[in-house]
């Protein structure tokens, strides 16, 4: 247990970037995957103390989530087979509906009501009922996957102007009213951009990016979004990973400074990154910007 004198030594560390970062938006994405192998006992507790935190020392957190994990599990419950190209999940008109009843009646209501019962008011949004994303069809080879054309900035203002924390579930809508499956990891970093965020959180499952996937000890801290291209490009990044290295170059060239994967198996992994000296994870910025400190 810590000392009277230890305490107020973190709280004063933590000091100069709650004066930093007072009054900015801090969009964190939150995957299922973020679930997985965590030592803590309620993660999805954990991090709503993280979000109900930020809203209390001033900062505007936007709350963007997934549910592959959950949506998996009801699809094999289902007896509908998972498909996936380059990360992205091929999605046809059984599994849409699967994926619409997940995130917004499983996963979005289990999340606000975290909040809430930390002390927190948070909203849960539908991309797609509160004409929030809108989308464009990826490719007829994916199915009813939509790439993300425009984001809905004035109605969450309004949310965030109201003192709540945005939820949102990443199902988008179509000129036709046609409802798709989006790759969360994308809808952050559009909802980011749009918003001015000062930061991006990826949470997931791993420790960050690694030049060499099999080596801990290749932990890459910060890189450029050029470099990050090259590392795609060169095939180190590959898989599921994808996306979400596609989707932090897309945040930094919508003007957001600093894009973060962070390890989610670590309790209160967004405070630490924030609010202390100890850089955690991979820091993505853009090639041209200014050097971003610490984080």
């Amino acid at each position: 247990m810590m000392t009277a004198n230890e305490t107020a030594a973190v709280l004063i560390e933590a000091l100069p970037y709650i004066q930093r970062f007072a009054g900015s938006t801090v969009v964190v994405k939150y995957g299922g995957n973020a679930l997985s192998g965590t030592t803590h006992t309620d993660p999805l507790k954990v991090f709503a103390e993280d979000m109900v935190f930020l809203a209390s020392v001033g900062i505007r957190p936007i709350v963007v989530h997934g549910g592959g994990p959950q949506i998996n599990a009801e699809l094999e419950r289902q007896g509908i087979e998972s498909k996936f190209v380059d990360g992205r999940r091929v999605t046809d008109a059984p599994t849409m509906k699967v994926v619409e009843e997940v995130l917004a009646n499983q996963v979005n209501p289990s999340i606000v009501d975290a909040i809430a019962s930390c002390g927190g008011k948070a909203r849960g949004m539908s991309g797609a009922k509160d004409g929030l994303i809108s989308v464009v069809q990826r490719n007829v080879e994916l199915g009813f996957v939509g790439d993300v054309v425009g984001i809905g900035s004035q109605v969450l203002g309004a949310v965030l102007s109201a003192g709540e924390i945005p939820v949102i579930a990443t199902v988008g809508v179509d000129t036709s009213g046609q409802t798709f499956n989006i790759n969360a990891d994308s809808v952050a970093a559009f909802v980011a951009g749009e918003m001015k965020a000062e930061k991006l959180l990826y949470l997931t499952d791993i420790e960050g990016l690694r030049r060499d996937v099999a080596r801990a000890d290749s932990l890459i801290s910060s890189l450029t979004d050029t470099e990050l291209k090259d590392l795609l490009n060169d095939g180190t990044i590959a898989g599921g990973m994808i996306p979400k290295a596609e989707s932090c170059m897309e945040a930094v060239g919508l003007g957001v400074p600093a894009v973060h994967i962070l390890d989610g198996r670590i309790a209160h992994v967004s405070i630490i990154e924030l609010f202390t000296d100890a850089g955690i994870g991979t820091m993505v910025t853009k090639s041209d910007s200014t050097k971003v400190a610490k984080s």
